[in-house]
């Protein structure tokens, strides 16, 4: 099989403050704004790369989830323990003094873990966890 990750999602629940930290603090472009108020589904990527893609969706859109499980996402997202993604960097130093400079909250700092990655990371509007690597080499 000849497979690749093209698209992975995030629940937001403000798509403007997901906007403009996803556009205005990762500089990722915008592919699409689908939608209308809160109910905007906004794909997004790193700038070059259409290849590679990430979904910010609104909460609860699926009519499937029931209120209380809309409640449940929420309460988790506003603990910071419901998404997540993992970014990658060749120079993570810059990275994170520019998402730092912003209103970002940072969970933690540059760091190398025991496992050998160096990594950081913050959370986006939503309560997110985007974790941030450092790539070391051209395998990484």
């Amino acid at each position: 099989m000849d497979l690749t990750l093209h698209t992975s999602s995030l629940p937001h629940d403000d798509p403007d403050a997901a906007l403009a930290f996803y556009r205005d603090v990762l500089g990722f472009e915008i592919r699409s704004d689908v939608g209308r108020g809160k109910a905007r589904w906004i794909t997004v990527g790193p700038a070059g790369r259409p290849d590679s893609a990430l979904l910010l969706a609104p909460v609860g859109a699926d009519p499937s989830i029931t209120a209380s499980e809309r409640d449940t996402v929420l309460e988790m997202m506003a603990k910071g323990t419901y998404g997540w993604v993992m970014l990658a960097t060749r120079d993570l130093d810059a990275t994170f003094d520019r998402v730092q400079a912003t209103d970002a909250e940072v969970v933690q700092e540059p760091v190398l873990q025991p496992h050998g990655v160096r990594d950081c990371a913050f959370r986006d509007p939503a309560g997110n966890l985007i974790r941030i690597r450092e790539l070391r080499s051209d395998t990484d």
